[in-house]
């Protein structure tokens, strides 16, 4: 048994970024003796294990041969038999097909650690194309390395232009679409996903109410559109993945007749569509003459002192979409979320109101408030 640290691991570590996961190869073992061993089961259809200390992946060095459409058609065949060449090769891209004994000696039959140092996202075979899901795997590391100059190879961008147009394509499923997509937004530069999916036509076919708000040039030129400057300029101010989400489907949630049916269909998180809501909200009011008391109403709705980080995302995702008018609006957002988490006033205290109105006239008083500092704007502009 011999066993090799693998994948993105040894990318990472060779770019001296920080090792967040690590996933092992093991050759020349059998379930039974990784069981044996005091591994655990991970999977009931792939041969990985978990480690009983550190719970890491081991997995069996594996092949896997396509046999039917789709990304889930492939047999896979693994034993004490199949090398670790052989588990590389099936590998997406070279630079993830590089492999590390536990002694520290790299082991890279792909060219990957000169794709690595020429910042470049290549395939290793045209097997690449047997696999949908690596349209989404290699715009996601677009993303992840894109400010570190790396790019799509021209022929893997070639071979990407044809996964685009087969049928097999269509059988992501919106689980997966929608993972990869989430894990772009937590990248140094989320957008750069879209326009590698946007470029090979991939992402007019899986999503394209979003495609629709993109225009771009060939392979290698940027796209030029409504749609990347706020993401990239939300990406430069927050980490936050929901905060860039809300930022990137705004204008594709803005245009369709029922927004929050496509956000289901896509499988968009709770938190995220919660966001989205709320920017739509927002943008209907704003297009309104401003008013103390609808603002006031709005930002109750999102609850600032009890939902602190839902106010903090709609503040810094408006601040994406919109920098000049959340500019001169962010004190009136903050101050009404202040009049809302505020004590009542004395005069109300002792008014002898109850119920219902008293919860009137309180709210009546902070519109009051809201007007003045308002009024104070307007008069100083």
């Amino acid at each position: 048994m011999k066993i090799y640290l693998v994948g993105g691991a040894v990318r990472d570590q060779l770019l001296d970024l920080v090792v967040t996961e690590r996933d092992w190869v093991v050759v020349g073992s059998t379930p039974d003796e990784m069981l044996d061993a005091g591994f655990r089961r991970a999977d009931s259809e792939f041969p990985v294990f978990l480690h009983s200390e550190t719970g890491e992946e081991y997995a069996l060095a594996r092949t896997e041969v396509k046999t039917a459409t789709g990304y889930k058609g492939f047999q896979v065949e693994y034993g004490p038999h199949i090398t670790l060449e052989q588990d590389l090769l099936r590998r997406d891209l070279t630079i993830n097909a590089m492999a590390m004994t536990e002694g520290g000696d790299l082991i890279d039959i792909c060219g990957g650690r000169d794709d690595l140092d020429s910042g470049v996202l290549r395939h290793i075979t045209n097997a690449f194309t047997e696999d949908p899901v690596r349209l989404l795997r290699i715009a996601r590391f677009a993303a992840k390395l894109g400010c570190w100059g790396f790019r799509v190879a021209h022929g893997t961008h070639a071979l990407m232009k044809k996964m685009a147009l087969s049928d097999d394509l269509l059988s992501l499923n919106a689980e997966r679409i929608w993972r990869e997509m989430k894990g772009a937004f937590s990248t140094p530069q989320p957008w750069r996903f879209f326009e590698v999916l946007h470029r090979c036509g991939a992402l007019q076919r899986l999503l394209p109410e979003l495609a629709e708000g993109m225009v771009s040039g060939g392979h290698g030129e940027e796209t030029r559109d409504e749609f990347t400057a706020p993401l990239k300029r939300v990406a430069n101010e927050s980490e936050d993945p929901v905060v860039r989400c809300g930022v990137a489907l705004f204008d594709t949630v803005s245009r369709l007749a029922q927004p929050d049916q496509w956000m289901r269909q896509l499988r968009i998180e709770k938190a995220d569509r919660q966001l989205l809501h709320d920017l739509l909200r927002f943008h209907r009011l704003s297009q309104e003459p401003e008013q103390a008391e609808q603002l006031l109403r709005f930002v109750a709705t999102l609850n600032p002192k009890r939902q602190p980080v839902r106010f903090r995302r709609f503040v810094a995702a408006s601040h994406g979409l919109w920098p000049q008018q959340v500019e001169s609006l962010l004190p009136k957002l903050e101050y009404s979320a202040e009049l809302l988490g505020s004590p009542m006033p004395e005069e109300l205290v002792r008014s002898g109101l109850e119920g219902q109105a008293l919860g009137d006239a309180l709210f009546a008083w902070r519109v009051v408030r809201l007007e003045e500092v308002m009024s104070q704007t307007r008069g100083s502009n």
